[in-house]
C-alpha cells in the first residue's frame, strides 16, 4: 500500500529480469493473483480494504501452490508465526534489502518446483519420495513413516521457523495440544538417526518460537 515502495520493488525486480504487476488494495490483489499467470506473489500485510492475512486465506482457496512472501513492518515473533500459520511460504520485516529479498525469491520458486520431483537432494541429505528411502552422504538412513513425512515438511521449509502447532497440523493432522510432547519426541528421533557427531543438529531448535530445518552442508 506504500507506493513509493511499489515503485522501488517494479523497478529492482526489472532490473533482474522479472516483471512485477501491483495492486495497493486487497480486493485487487486477490483478483489479480488468481486472473493473472503469476508465478509468485509478494503481500503487505496491511492493506486497505481487506488485510493481507485475507487475501491470502483467499488466494491460497484458489491457487494453493503459488509461492506466497509476506511483507510486515512488525518483528515480533507472533506476528511471523500468525503469517506462516496463515499460509505464506516466508517472510521478510520492513525494511528489507533487495538482494535478500531476490534470494528468498529464488529459493521458494525453486522449492515450489520440486513437490512433483520424486527425490529431493539438499547438500548431502537425499530423499526418495516413492521409496520412503533417506541417505545422509552414502549411509542409508531407516525412518518410519511418520519420521519420514516430519523429515518432508521440513526439507519443504527449509530455513523457516516453524511452530510446534504449524508441525502437528502437517504431519498429523491434529489441532494443536499445548500439553501434547509428540513433535518434541520425534524430532529427537530424527536428530539421533540423521545428525553426525560433532556437527550441529540438521533441525535447530529456536526458543520460544519452534524449529528450524538447516540445510546440511556437502561433504
Amino acid at each position: 500500500d506504500d507506493p513509493g515502495i511499489a515503485r522501488f520493488l517494479e523497478r529492482g525486480l526489472a532490473a533482474h529480469g522479472r516483471r512485477a504487476l501491483t495492486a495497493n488494495n486487497g480486493q485487487d490483489g486477490v483478483q489479480m493473483a488468481t486472473d493473472e499467470s503469476v508465478d509468485f506473489i509478494l503481500l503487505d500485510i496491511m492493506l486497505p480494504g481487506m488485510d493481507g492475512q485475507e487475501v491470502l486465506r483467499r488466494i491460497r482457496a484458489r491457487r494453493p501452490g503459488v509461492p506466497v512472501l509476506m511483507l510486515t513492518a512488525r518483528g515480533e515473533v507472533q506476528d511471523k508465526i500468525s503469517a506462516l500459520d496463515g499460509g505464506a511460504d516466508d517472510y521478510l520485516t520492513k525494511p528489507f534489502d533487495l538482494e535478500e529479498l531476490l534470494a528468498r525469491m529464488r529459493a521458494l520458486v525453486r522449492r515450489a518446483d520440486q513437490p512433483q520431483a520424486s527425490r529431493i537432494q539438499i547438500g548431502d541429505l537425499r530423499m526418495d519420495l516413492r521409496s520412503h528411502r533417506v541417505w545422509r552422504g552414502e549411509r542409508l538412513v531407516d525412518l518410519s513413516s511418520r519420521e519420514f513425512a516430519l523429515l518432508e515438511y521440513f526439507v519443504r521449509h527449509q530455513g523457516q521457523v516453524l511452530s510446534r502447532q504449524q508441525i502437528l497440523s502437517a504431519v498429523w493432522d491434529y489441532a494443536f495440544d499445548p500439553g501434547s510432547n509428540v513433535v518434541d519426541v520425534y524430532v529427537s528421533y530424527l536428530r539421533n538417526k540423521l545428525d553426525r557427531r560433532g556437527e550441529p543438529s540438521l533441525v535447530a531448535t529456536v526458543r520460544g518460537a519452534g524449529y528450524c530445518f538447516e540445510p546440511p552442508e556437502h561433504d
